[in-house]
């Protein structure tokens, strides 16, 4: 499934539009990645997810996340 549709289908079941879930997606991912505990554990794991900036697009961590899914 492409993103678009990824994007459609969360909008649609939600009553936004797509541009609603990727602010909302990229929200949720800036407050994770500013707000991590001092443990070490959650930094290294936020690392993994490739990105060209500190904090990853939802793009960039869906596509993450779908790999290791696969």
């Amino acid at each position: 499934m492409s993103m678009r549709k990824i994007y459609r289908k969360v909008a649609r079941k939600n009553g936004v539009s797509i541009k609603e879930v990727k602010e909302e997606m990229q929200k949720a991912l800036d407050y994770a990645y500013t707000n991590t505990p001092d443990d070490g554990v959650t930094e290294a794991y936020q690392k993994q997810v490739p990105s060209k900036d500190e904090i990853p697009t939802p793009y960039e961590f869906i596509r993450y996340a779908a790999d290791k899914v696969k």
